[in-house]
């Protein structure tokens, strides 16, 4: 059964790719272009269809609050084409569909080099492979059969010709013949360029067809042949030194013509090596070896660097020309949590390893990755910081007053383009699963991890210290606050009827309050003032002082109000911060009991069952036998300390 499938598949394919192949003369050509114009779409074009070809997703984020929390009203695109690949840089990305739509209408984009600049590991060359990849894998192209650039068949009409054959064609003729091409034209079919074959070409990063790669040259080796092409030596004894069949048009700018010229860390290049973009971008042309006539050249050029390079070289007045053609997009690392975590989940899939993997143990290294990229803030501390970044709800304690996360923006404008990359945290997270010797690494040990890679980090002392203390201070205290209320959570796994009990009550009493009425008991029906009491023994557990806790009802009543009149249905875990309040009322109740059962070296019956059912819970949470153990060994010794 396998085989006949697979043959199946091979059949298919090969069938589907012979259909598509195309062999014919340009007479053959107009014709189906009359049928689809958008067959002689420039390259830029092409890629915008590319990106958004897949699907484009506008979030509302109005109808989502964390995300409402994290851009506010702006207006967010997700692109289908980049949701596997990328995460937490969704304004970035929007930026560069932005260029490559403003290059597709050939504004003023289509004539400038796409530039990303950004710290090492932000992910510039990852999303350079994605758009080569795009291409490689996009419909194959017509092209002149023999020509060493693959250009658009169109070049041959003459110029004289060109606007009536537009208006029938409905489409832009733009670009004149390679001189190789011109050659044949005249000499092999005596000028009718009616009978010029032309076939159908794909793209192929290996292959150099349509993307050509410009890496770092030394300035002492330097050779623009990389960047337009050569003389053949060997044919200069044949022909004549201006004669076009003499040139070897196998430089990057040639290769990549109809789709994209790459250059690697583009400014560890002499200037002088860069001149060839200038005519590439404003004249859509580039020199041709030895003494032939310029030729015209349509393609994306996309460079990048880090941004060391780029400060060194936007501080040279004399590289305007060049600046003044470049647009700049910076990719900073992600500063989402929820989305970081995804980066490294992403690249374990794709990782040969098998070891089991704990809660929070992806999460607490990306905690450490976003607290080294943000600013120091005076209105907040790093771990606040990091959680209103993620969206998350956050209150200063005491007051009801929430903190603008744009105000927080303004305050350190470069955020994101410096820290700890990805691949530092993906090599510590590595070491940590390669060192295991139970198939199982947890929060401990990556912590463990990342303290002796700090270490060995080669940065100044200053930046040591406060990144070991970011691991042993703050997300050290962060994740025993987890561990605390997931081992609690575990335990009170049975108290659910408690935690709801609690809950309505509370409603009602914070209701009567606002309301300024009074409450019937249940189970007397007599009227009773609201207990204030009860509502401070909850509102404490979260910091709520006095001042802040009419503010604090009046949100929770309006906020239950709001959930009702939506028909959504009123339980212990509609309002997260009330939610936090009872679980740690309760937790507060049983912090003795937790603590022995986490403790005791000899249980009795009724406290082995408390603590196996409190495993097993834990298990439905994701632990495995080994690292439970060691995180509830961790517990005992770090938590409920008196």
């Amino acid at each position: 059964m396998g085989k006949v499938d697979i043959s199946s598949i091979i059949q298919k394919d090969r069938e589907e790719r012979k259909n598509g192949v195309f062999k014919g003369v340009f007479l053959d050509y107009l014709e189906i272009l009359k049928q689809n114009p958008d067959i002689s779409m420039l390259a830029h074009q092409r890629m915008y269809n590319l990106i958004t070809n897949p699907g484009v997703e506008v979030i509302k984020t109005d109808e989502n609050p964390r995300l409402r929390r994290i851009y506010g009203n702006d207006v967010v695109k997700k692109y289908k084409f980049f949701e596997d690949d990328f995460f937490g840089i969704d304004k970035t990305i929007m930026k560069l569909v932005r260029y490559f739509h403003s290059a597709a209408m050939a504004g003023e984009e289509s004539r400038q080099v796409l530039y990303l600049v950004g710290p090492v590991g932000s992910g510039k060359s990852s999303l350079m492979e994605a758009l080569k990849k795009a291409l490689e894998m996009s419909s194959p192209v017509y092209a002149l059969k023999g020509c060493p650039i693959r250009e658009e068949p169109l070049h041959l009409i003459p110029k004289h010709l060109r606007k009536q054959f537009e208006e029938i064609l409905n489409v832009k003729i733009e670009g004149d013949l390679c001189p190789i091409c011109r050659y044949r034209l005249k000499n092999e079919f005596n000028g009718e360029y009616e009978k010029f074959p032309v076939e159908t070409v794909g793209f192929s990063i290996r292959s150099r067809k349509g993307i050509g790669v410009v890496p770092p040259v030394d300035p002492n080796n330097q050779d623009t042949s990389v960047l337009i092409g050569s003389v053949d030596i060997s044919k200069i004894d044949m022909y004549p030194e201006d004669d076009p069949r003499v040139l070897s048009l196998n430089g990057a700018f040639n290769v990549g013509n109809r789709g994209i010229v790459e250059f690697i860390e583009v400014f560890k290049n002499e200037t002088e090596y860069l001149h060839t973009m200038i005519t590439a971008t404003q004249e859509k042309s580039v020199p041709s070896p030895g003494k032939g006539s310029m030729i015209y050249f349509d393609g994306i050029i996309l460079a990048h660097s880090n941004e060391a390079e780029w400060n060194k070289f936007k501080s040279d007045h004399t590289n305007e020309a060049i600046l003044d053609r470049i647009v700049k997009i910076e990719i900073p690392y992600c500063l989402e949590l929820g989305e970081e975590t995804k980066i490294y989940e992403k690249i374990l899939k794709k990782s040969r390893f098998k070891a089991h993997i704990a809660p929070h143990t992806i999460e607490i290294a990306s905690m450490f990755a976003i607290l080294t990229r943000l600013a120091p803030s005076a209105k907040v501390d790093p771990m606040t910081k990091l959680k209103i970044y993620n969206g998350e709800e956050i209150v200063e304690k005491g007051m009801a007053r929430k903190i603008d996360i744009f105000e927080l923006r303004e305050e350190a404008a470069r955020e994101g383009m410096t820290g700890i990359s990805t691949r530092f945290i993906m090599k510590s997270i590595d070491t940590a699963l390669s060192e295991s010797e139970h198939d199982c690494i947890n929060p401990i040990s990556v912590m463990e991890t990342l303290v002796k890679a700090v270490k060995e980090l080669a940065i100044s002392d200053d930046d040591k210290s406060r990144y070991l203390a970011f691991i042993q201070d703050n997300i050290r205290k962060e994740y025993n606050k987890i561990l605390e209320k997931e081992i609690t959570k575990a335990f009170i796994h049975g108290y659910r009827e408690q935690a709801e009990s609690l809950f309505n009550n509370y409603l009602d009493h914070a209701e009567a309050y606002v309301n300024k009425t009074k409450i019937k008991d249940r189970n007397t029906g007599e009227e009773l003032e609201p207990d204030e009491r009860f509502l401070r023994s909850i509102e404490e557990q979260i910091g709520i002082t006095d001042s802040a806790a009419k503010g604090f009802r009046a949100d929770v009543t309006a906020y239950m109000f709001f959930v009702l009149r939506n028909g959504g249905k009123l339980d212990f875990n509609s309002y997260e911060p009330l939610k936090e309040a009872i679980e740690k009322k309760l937790t507060a109740s049983v912090r003795e009991l937790s603590r022995v059962v986490t403790m005791a070296k000899v249980r009795d019956q009724e406290q082995s069952e408390k603590y196996n059912a409190m495993v097993e819970e834990m298990k439905n949470y994701g632990y495995c036998d080994h690292c439970c153990n060691v995180i509830l060994k961790y517990a005992a010794n770090n938590l409920w300390k008196d």
